[in-house]
Order: structure tokens, then C-alpha cells, then sequence
């Protein structure tokens, strides 16, 4: 097993505060980072049995690094609108994975055969946008959807558009992300 840089580990410090204080807890010894005062945009992923159990997070980065995982990761536990808020008993099994966002960088596409042949499966997070409705998926969500014409039309789904919905007014950009997961 490889060790976590200082990053990461603080990273997923302090997501596990950030929830454990909401039940009481008394918050794990952290090890201060420089990067923690920067802007960062992080997604906060919860997972209990290999199961997902909330994750929400930030496409910008607007605030210092710390802020937005710990705010991300009360989100992820008690308002992911697809679960019922973490429950105390559940924290235990419940495991954190903190995922970094690099800036995205807006894809430029002749149609949407062009865009899923220049997807990058297990490296691009992508973004798509369409008038008032957007969705990403993280670079991992390629683990459980690993072909690229699954990818977009759930990433559409997602949007709240069909799965086969294809307009020219669609916008995309992708992404990769630093990770770090408990064990």
C-alpha cells in the first residue's frame, strides 16, 4: 500500500473532522500544509461497502482548499439530495475519498461522435453544460461506466436531459483530479 503525501492526508483529515464534529467528535490531529490557505476545488465522495453514499463538491476553485473539503464533505454526508443525512452509528463504515480539481479546460468538437472519440477514459472529468442545466462526472465514475457513449449519455441523464439529446449549443470541458481514498 503507498503511503499518502502530507496533502492527502490532510485533505482527508480534514473531511473526517468536518463530519465527525457534527456527531461530537473530537477532531484528528492535523498536519499543517501550505497549500491548505490556496483556492482549491475539490469533490468529497462517501462510500460505505464500495457503495457510493454522497459526494458533492466544487467545479471552481473560490475559497482556501481546507474550507471548501470541509464544507464539501458536511455536504457530501448530510445534504446529497440522492441519500438520507450519515447517521452517527454509519460513520464508522463509512469511507472518505477527497478529489482535487485540476482547472478545466473548455473541449473544442465538431459533433458528438468527435467528442467521444477524443474522451479519455479514466483520466478526463468532464463537464457538460447545456442553457441551464450541467452535470459532471469525476475521472473515477470511468471505473463504473468505462465506455465512452455509456459515459455521455449518463452524464446527460444526469443533466436532466435524454440520453440520446445532442445540440449544438452544448458546451464541454474537461478535467483530471489528484485523489486520495481511505482505507
Amino acid at each position: 500500500m503507498m503511503p499518502i503525501d502530507p496533502l492527502g492526508g490532510a485533505l482527508l483529515t480534514i473531511a473526517r473532522n468536518a463530519i465527525g464534529k457534527r456527531f461530537g467528535e473530537e477532531a484528528r490531529a492535523l498536519e499543517p500544509h501550505p497549500e491548505l490557505a490556496k483556492p482549491g476545488a475539490t469533490f468529497v465522495t462517501l462510500t460505505q461497502n464500495g457503495q457510493l453514499r454522497g459526494c458533492i463538491g466544487s467545479l471552481e476553485a473560490y475559497r482556501p482548499l481546507a474550507a471548501d473539503v470541509a464544507e464539501n464533505a458536511v455536504a457530501a454526508a448530510f445534504r446529497d439530495p440522492r441519500f438520507p443525512p450519515l447517521a452517527s452509528e454509519d460513520l464508522a463504515r463509512t469511507r472518505v475519498e477527497v478529489s482535487l480539481l485540476e482547472a478545466s479546460q473548455p473541449m473544442d468538437f465538431i459533433d458528438e461522435a468527435d467528442v467521444i472519440a477524443r474522451l479519455r477514459p479514466g483520466i478526463d472529468g468532464l463537464i457538460l453544460t447545456h442553457g441551464h442545466r450541467r452535470a459532471t462526472f469525476l475521472p473515477q465514475v470511468w471505473e463504473s461506466l468505462p465506455d465512452p457513449r455509456r459515459f455521455m449519455a449518463q452524464l446527460k441523464l444526469k443533466a436532466g436531459l435524454p440520453a440520446d439529446f445532442w445540440d449544438e449549443q452544448i458546451t464541454l470541458a474537461r478535467y483530471g483530479v489528484q485523489k486520495w481514498k481511505e482505507t
